[in-house]
Order: C-alpha cells, then structure tokens, then sequence
C-alpha cells in the first residue's frame, strides 16, 4: 500500500539557499537592490554570454581582461567585494560562480558587445527608416519624424547599420523635450 506524502516538506536550508542565489537575492549574504529597489539577477557565465550572444569562453576572457577573475578562472576578491560575482557553495564548479547581469553587462558593453534583444532593436529601427527613406506614396511620415522615437542610446547603432544597408538617411542630433520650470 503506498502512502501519499502528506503535505509539502519543508526545503531543506541548502535547497533555500540555491532558490535565494538563482533569485539574485544573495551576495555575500546580504541582498543586492537596484535603486529601483528591485533583486537584480545573477548569472551563470554561460547564461550571461548568451545574452550578448557570445561564448562562455569569450565572455570569462572580456571578465578576466576586466581584472574580474584570476588564472584559474574564478572571480577575484575584487570581483566578490564589488558585487560583480557570487560563488555559492556546490561540487560542480561550473554553476558554482555567478555573475551580476547589470554591473557585468556594463563592463561587456564597455567592449562594445549589445544584447540580443538590443540588436534585434537596431536592426528594426534601421530596416523602418531605410524603408521610410525610400518612400511610399501611402506613408506621409519621413524618415527625420521617425527618428524623434528613437531612443537616445541607440542612434549609433542604428547609423551604423544604416550604413550597412546602404541608406544615406542619417539620424541627427536628436531634440530633448524642455524640463517645466515649476
């Protein structure tokens, strides 16, 4: 006769601890907030890669050239104290380190490296400005109404690519709305 469980078990402290880390609720025990006061997550090296759409390997040599980690791979004092880096404690010393999905980013954007959905971004801003800078006879927009969307931090990117697709259209200094005295 086979006995049902009798309710959920209670996680034992280690399965809590790896639910808090994989959360990014844990550095060096304390939680990291952002100053929206959000847990910002953190990643494996792998996980963290993938998001730039480069290789882990890749990835720890831009973390390593940043003097993130040390010879052998792992993050440094440095790293830990700065909150680029948690290790939590476990046998497989691949998942073992993660790593801060906003500071890192920084530092990989830094080496000039965007996030998949970024660079998806760019290229649809730059595919509708090309088509606009074509010219349709059923789209009253131009090319310059278009681009006063256009977020601030994408503008070189998307010349570039512009570029590339052969498109002389160039978006321009882009005009900020005047804060309201009050």
């Amino acid at each position: 006769m086979n006995k049902a469980p009798a309710g959920p078990s209670k996680p034992s402290q280690r399965q809590t601890s790896q639910r808090q880390v994989s959360h990014g609720q844990v550095s060096h025990g304390q939680p990291i907030h952002s100053q929206a006061n959000q847990i910002q997550p953190w990643l494996t090296l792998t996980d963290l890669g993938r998001r730039y759409g480069i290789s882990a390997v890749y990835c720890g040599k831009l973390l390593t050239d940043a003097g993130l980690r040390d010879s052998a791979g792992l993050p440094n004092e440095s790293a830990l104290t700065q909150g680029f880096a948690f290790r939590r404690p476990e046998q497989n010393a691949n998942r073992c380190t993660l790593w801060h999905q906003e500071r890192c980013g920084g530092l990989l954007q830094d080496h000039g490296l965007r996030t998949l959905d970024e660079r998806h971004l760019v290229q649809q801003w730059a595919e509708l400005l090309f088509a606009l800078n074509e010219g349709s006879p059923s789209i009253s927009t131009s090319p310059a109404q278009m681009a006063e969307e256009l977020p601030k931090h994408l503008v070189t990117a998307v010349n570039e690519r512009l570029l590339g697709l052969g498109c002389n259209f160039q978006v321009q200094g882009l005009k900020t709305k005047a804060a309201r005295k009050g």
